[in-house]
């Protein structure tokens, strides 16, 4: 593979820019690998890179029902923080965040990641107890954040309207370090170092049945045939449920959709990102001025990538009040994503009732902001075949036993 770099860049302008490679290659599939991972998503592409990154595996399959990253990677909002409140979503998101700060030099790919800080608004008296109390936890987790008061709200945000007619601006919890960065550019730079490792990553192969011998994982059947594999991981997001079933078993998730869009692009008037949980939206300006806006998830069940136009006005509806400003500006287009919620809308990354069958899924509508973490901790969990430190907490059986780690209660909001 090719390194890109500026003197590659006046190199190919010379000769028309023939010379370049393709970023993957797109293989035909083996009759089978030591790991097959479904889902070429940010999540199982990380996954896979880090298994031969860290654990030298590198006979891998990464299977995609579409294209590449055009799942829930490819439709969300991009928005990447730590600041959590119970110490193992703290753990994993920091872990995740911190590599986020290097990935484009790692991965030789820019991945546009843009530390601009994030701030999550106190609209309420119970808000702003709450992330005091948050701040608190931060600090002795070794997570960097602050609560800010409305005057230094204003300063960073100097659109913002402090004195709202339901919510005033009471502060800010404030994550200097936090930001966002390009969704479909990490998904693309963790498949590029993956064709490179010599890894398989092969799109329009919809996996259809999993086969196990003597209580074990033994292959999987797809659209392409019969794919041979030793150990199996789950990484299919808002599908983990589908297929779960597949596999024998049940998981404790339901999919919703939850819904984002982008105004017309403008001249820049907000280089931070924005989350206000009192009236559930958050917004940030994108690099090409777009100003993009999300909100939460659908209220009923549904596998729709549309959202519903009920929440684009609630949302929409909600934050005018906080940045009157939007009120001026028309909708540019509108998305959907398939989420996977489960009752404490923390993940699962665990073993699984079938021998050598991993799965990681229920990260919610926070999924983006984990990918590298994520990934780290699953690559992690299959090559050894017990999880880990940042794992552990997240096992599946942890709904039977009552160890939950209810973020919704946390933070009064699922992201």
């Amino acid at each position: 593979m090719k390194r890109y770099s500026v003197f590659a860049i006046a190199r190919e302008a010379l000769r028309q820019h023939k010379g370049w490679e393709r970023a993957w290659a797109s293989p035909l599939p083996r009759k089978s690998y030591d790991v097959v991972i479904v889902g070429a998503g940010g999540h199982g592409l990380a996954t896979a890179y880090y298994l031969g990154k860290v654990f030298g595996i590198t006979n891998v399959a990464v299977l995609e029902k579409g294209w590449l990253g055009g799942g829930n990677t490819g439709r969300n909002t991009t928005i990447i923080r730590s600041n959590y409140l119970q110490d193992p979503s703290a753990a994993i998101y920091e872990k995740a965040r911190g590599l986020y700060e290097t990935l484009s030099q790692e991965l030789n790919y820019n991945i546009m990641f843009s530390p601009r800080g994030v701030m999550m608004l106190a609209q309420t008296e119970h808000e702003v107890r709450g992330y005091l109390r948050t701040e608190r936890a931060n600090a002795l987790q070794g997570v960097e954040t602050r609560f800010i008061g409305p005057a230094e709200v204003k300063k960073l945000v100097p659109i913002i309207r402090l004195d709202g007619p339901r919510y005033p601006v009471l502060g800010a919890l404030w994550q200097e370090r936090a930001g966002t960065a390009r969704h479909d550019a990490v998904a693309w730079g963790y498949a590029r170092a993956c064709s490179d490792m010599g890894m398989h990553i092969i799109q329009n192969c919809a996996v259809t049945g999993v086969e196990a011998v003597d209580g074990k994982v033994s292959a999987v059947q797809t659209t392409q045939g019969d794919i041979g594999c030793k150990k199996l991981g789950i990484v299919v997001a808002g599908h983990s449920g589908a297929l779960a079933d597949m596999a024998g078993f049940r998981l404790p998730v339901e999919s919703v959709a939850l819904q984002a869009l982008v105004s017309e692009p403008i001249k820049p008037c907000m280089d931070v990102v924005v989350m206000a949980n009192t009236v559930h939206g958050y917004m940030s300006q994108s690099d090409k001025g777009e100003m993009v806006i999300g909100g939460g998830a659908d209220h009923y069940n549904n596998y729709t990538q549309r959202g519903s136009w009920m929440h684009v006005e609630e949302t929409v509806r909600a934050l005018i009040e906080t940045f009157p400003m939007l009120s001026r500006l028309k909708m540019l287009r509108q998305w959907g994503g398939i989420v996977d919620m489960t009752g404490d809308r923390s993940p699962i990354i665990s073993k699984t009732p079938l021998g050598n069958c991993f799965i990681n899924c229920g990260w919610g509508t926070g999924g983006f902001k984990a990918i590298p973490g994520s990934g780290w901790a699953m690559a992690e969990l299959i090559a050894k075949g017990e999880p880990g430190p940042l794992s552990e907490a997240f096992s599946l059986y942890r709904f039977r036993e009552g160890r939950f780690i209810d973020e919704s209660v946390a933070a009064g909001v699922a992201h």
